[in-house]
């Protein structure tokens, strides 16, 4: 399965974080799934942790030392995605979800949450 993994949940794989959901958690473990970062991802990462807001317990360089070495895929922002922003429903005002909502509608990826907001989307929403 081709999984979009969200911020937060990404950030709980990295610190190893008891609140990362057990299926989650086998989802990025499985190697039948190809787990894809946004750069959005990054960059929220980044703005957040420099900003001290958020749940941000490392640095956006970190978190892509990471993600490139466990071996995760890492997905640009395209001006197909930034389009795709505008049709869904605004369950979620965070501009960071939007576009990796986004991104997930486009590729077409699963993104795989946490987020019962973010689930609301519906397809191709993995609510976890």
């Amino acid at each position: 399965m081709n999984l979009l993994q969200d911020t937060q949940d990404a950030l709980w794989a990295i610190v190893y974080s008891p609140r990362l959901p057990t299926a989650a958690r086998a989802k990025i473990g499985s190697p039948q799934n190809n787990i894809s970062i946004s750069a959005a991802s990054i960059w929220e990462i980044a703005t957040k942790h420099f900003l001290g807001c958020g749940d941000m317990p490392v640095s956006a360089r970190e978190a892509l030392n990471f993600f490139e070495a466990a071996g995760y895929l890492l997905l640009p922002v395209s001006a197909s995605h930034a389009a795709e922003v505008e049709p869904p429903p605004p369950y979620h005002h965070d501009p960071f979800d939007r576009i990796i909502v986004a991104q997930a509608l486009v590729e077409p990826l699963r993104l795989m949450t946490h987020d019962a907001i973010v689930a609301r989307y519906s397809d191709p929403i993995l609510h976890i």
